[in-house]
């Protein structure tokens, strides 16, 4: 069978299909169902492009495998032989079928390929710390701010499970900072980052709430089906107050630690139920207000406990400003892709750190890139301000 050549013109999407798939399909050619089932797919007018590098990678495992070996063609070619054995090597490894796009692709084993894929992490995470990070299930709500935290976690490694939530989905507004395109407007914003991640790595296991945390599906979100898969860490980026509330309810029963990246001067907040588990929600900025609570308040009463809970008096200029024109002369909170960029690497480096047990304290830092590179003749703050919160 020859996978390289030419291949039928997708056929067009349903909008239910263009917008719902997010999980690749996972074929082993070495076996007869997956041989079968790949000739069948090469065949229909479903796959647009075929993807196959696989030698490149295997030539890649091969050296990452043994650096200071200098490899000839003819070393390479005798090490994919002993590597592949009998196997053809267009039957050996994945091939993978993205749904969304047509796409298929040719990949290594899941062993080999997660080995070549984070090779360039060492000696910053060794293999030990590598397979400790895989092992981790992540949960992100939120999944526009929250869109760069959950692609830069899957990137760099950091959780190999993954649930995220978001009920909204991609509107033209969200492109100035949501990694997205034209042709996902309308997609679920949960579905748009799986996509996103599965990209990256096929062999994720990533779970989607489409419906966004609500009283039905947080306990599943926080502790899978039957509660047997329950999350080691949380990122909350969601703008629904109750959300943020009931999360941090749930995580601090649960003992299991919340980051959030607020988006404004760079804050980055650290809550670490799993060390603390009395310790109030945002560390004690929303007094004793729980989610029954927030459940009754109105649009003031929730707009006063949202400034409460990112500390309005440090908020930018910029931010303070937009609050009294936020649905009059602005739409919404404003918001900056460089920011929303920032806010993905604090928070991947900061759960990485958490989860292979650094001793990260509960509290606030701002990395205020207005402080930290500073115009000139500008009077600035202390460029590094670090908060910690002590319960009283």
């Amino acid at each position: 069978m020859v996978l390289h050549r030419a291949v039928p013109r997708p056929a067009v999407l349903t909008p239910g299909v263009a917008t719902s798939h997010f999980r690749p399909v996972l074929l082993d050619a070495s076996s007869r169902e997956g041989l079968r089932d790949l000739e069948a797919l090469a065949a229909s007018s479903a796959v647009g492009a075929v993807h196959d590098t696989i030698e490149d990678q295997l030539d890649e495992l091969i050296r990452c495998e043994d650096p200071a070996v200098a490899h000839s063609p003819g070393s390479l070619a005798a090490s994919r032989r002993r590597i592949c054995g009998e196997t053809p090597l267009w039957q050996w490894g994945t091939w993978v079928f993205y749904p969304w796009n047509g796409r298929l692709v040719h990949v290594l084993p899941r062993k080999g390929f997660q080995r070549v894929r984070t090779d360039r992490n060492r000696n910053k995470l060794d293999r030990v710390q590598q397979r400790d990070l895989r092992a981790r299930r992540i949960g992100v709500v939120g999944l526009s701010v929250g869109n760069s935290a959950a692609v830069t976690l899957a990137m760099e490694g950091v959780g190999g499970s993954f649930r995220l939530a978001d009920f909204d989905t991609v509107g033209l507004s969200n492109l100035n900072r949501l990694r997205a395109g034209i042709g996902d407007l309308g997609v679920s914003k949960a579905v748009l980052a799986a996509r996103q991640m599965f990209e990256i790595d096929p062999y994720l296991d990533i779970e989607v709430f489409t419906g966004g945390l609500t009283e039905d599906s947080i306990g599943p979100f926080f502790d899978g089906v039957g509660g047997t898969r329950p999350l080691d860490l949380l990122v909350e980026e969601c703008d629904t107050v109750w959300a943020k509330v009931a999360a941090r309810e749930f995580a601090r029963h649960r003992g299991i630690p919340v980051l959030m990246d607020a988006n404004d001067r760079g804050l980055l907040d650290v809550e670490r139920f799993d060390h603390e588990p009395h310790r109030p929600l945002f560390h004690g900025r929303a007094g004793g207000s729980t989610s029954a609570d927030v459940a009754r308040m109105d649009r003031d009463e929730l707009l006063s406990l949202l400034l409460a809970v990112v500390d309005e008096p440090r908020l930018s200029p910029a931010m303070r400003d937009a609050i009294g024109e936020i649905g009059r002369s602005l739409s919404s909170w404003p918001q900056l892709a460089s920011g929303v960029m920032l806010g993905g690497a604090l928070v991947t480096d900061t759960a990485r750190r958490i989860l292979l047990g650094e001793p990260i304290p509960s509290g606030r830092t701002y990395i205020d890139l207005d402080e930290l590179i500073p115009a000139t003749g500008r009077q600035t703050a202390p460029a590094f301000v670090r908060e910690l919160e002590e319960v009283r």
